[in-house]
């Protein structure tokens, strides 16, 4: 057999090669994926299921799996789903892309956190509608007057379908949305009909465990849809998540063409994440990248504490995230030019508003790196600071 010969495309999405430390991306650290145990994993559910692995999938997907993820929900949070309450995606990107394909006309409006994960913006936008910020204070989302601007909307002859946040190790801000907040909010959906689309990709990143319980635990049926995702737990090259729902929602879901056609969704691997589950490797790999990151995180905020005083954050009770407050009000932004003649990198906060803000913050991301190096990343972002002359107003870009 030849083996492939080079190639000049292009493999992953994220390349390292200039010498910057690129702090903006939310990748797993190369180290934390577990290539021995998947490759176990697929040997298995290869001897196990044999051609069944390698033919169209269960349209919801297949059973090992759901069976197990139910079961594992049950242990993270207050409640276990019902297997007809849930669907296997690509992932939660693609959970957030169905739900609002059912939910969502042209034209709508669609409520979401502030600040948010900036690419679930654009998978939103991707359905023709507007996208408005709920009303937020100190705490988070306001409940209150979320509903009030639902019922504003709603006065002018327009639909509010759904509200998406994540409420659990929020990204960008690591912040969890507290209890009574939870409850009011839920509450608020339920008396104005819209659904709540929860974000629940963080939970089995809590440091320590356990995380919050979710929205969709606590809520009445059919009032919150949870979207999760494995990209985290275990590795996002999977494509691998799910989404909880009301068995109709789901209904709605498998009877889509595109899984009349396909089936269900990456079956092969779906299976054999049941493998890896079975096999007692999830538990063993999420408890040691729990550990991972922890130590990475608490080296970011140790690096930033003595490097970039200036800053103001909260430390995250788990996720990937640190969110920065500089002085100067549009420091975040400010200070990106001078960050790159520095060797480093980072995500502006003003890409995780919708509307022109966010330009004091910035995040930075403790997943990717060794500690070392996300020690050097925070040092020449206090040297890019200090060129900036950031303290009391804005500086000059450099050529």
């Amino acid at each position: 057999m030849t083996a492939p010969g080079p190639t000049t495309l292009p493999t992953v999405q994220f390349r390292t090669g200039d010498g910057t430390i690129d702090l903006g991306w939310g990748h797993p650290h190369p180290a934390s994926l577990p290539v021995d145990a998947w490759g176990e994993a697929t040997g298995a559910a290869l001897r196990r299921y044999g051609a069944s692995a390698l033919t169209y999938g269960h349209p919801t997907g297949p059973g090992p799996l759901i069976e197990w993820l139910c079961g594992r929900l049950g242990e993270v949070d207050t409640a276990a789903p019902d297997p007809t309450q849930t669907f296997v995606t690509a992932g939660a990107s693609h959970a957030l892309d169905l739900i609002a394909s059912i939910l969502c006309r042209p034209g709508d409006v669609v409520l979401v956190d502030s600040p948010t994960y900036h690419l679930a913006l654009r998978v939103i936008a991707d359905h023709r509608v507007d996208i408005v910020p709920a009303p937020v204070d100190s705490d988070g989302i306001d409940p209150a007057a979320t509903a009030e601007l639902v019922r504003a909307i709603g006065r002018q002859g327009r639909r509010v379908p759904m509200l998406y946040l994540v409420p659990t190790f929020n990204n960008p801000t690591g912040r969890s949305l507290p209890a009574e907040r939870r409850s009011a909010l839920v509450t608020a959906a339920q008396r104005t009909g819209m659904t709540l689309v929860e974000d629940d990709t963080y939970r089995e990143l809590a440091y320590p465990a356990p995380a919050p319980a979710s929205l969709f635990g606590s809520a009445e049926i059919g009032s919150v849809v949870r979207i999760g995702s494995f990209a985290k737990s275990v590795a996002p090259g999977l494509r691998l998540g799910w989404l909880n729902a009301a068995a109709p929602v789901v209904d709605a879901l498998a009877a889509r063409g595109y899984v009349h056609s396909g089936g269900g969704v990456n079956h092969a691997n779906a299976l054999t994440l049941a493998e890896f589950a079975a096999a007692g490797s999830y538990r063993r790999h999420v408890e040691a990248i729990r550990s991972r990151y922890r130590r990475q995180r608490d080296e970011l905020v140790t690096a930033v504490r003595r490097d970039l005083p200036q800053a103001e954050f909260t430390v995250p009770g788990g996720g990937w995230f640190l969110w920065l407050r500089l002085p100067a009000p549009r420091g975040g932004t400010e200070l990106l030019p001078y960050a790159a003649a520095a060797g480093v990198s980072y995500l502006p906060g003003r890409q995780f508003f919708v509307a022109e803000t966010g330009h004091q913050h910035l995040r930075l991301s403790f997943s990717l790196f060794d500690p070392e190096t996300l020690a050097a990343g925070v040092r020449r972002l206090g040297e890019a600071y200090q060129a900036a002359g950031l303290r009391s107003g804005s500086g000059t870009p450099p050529d």
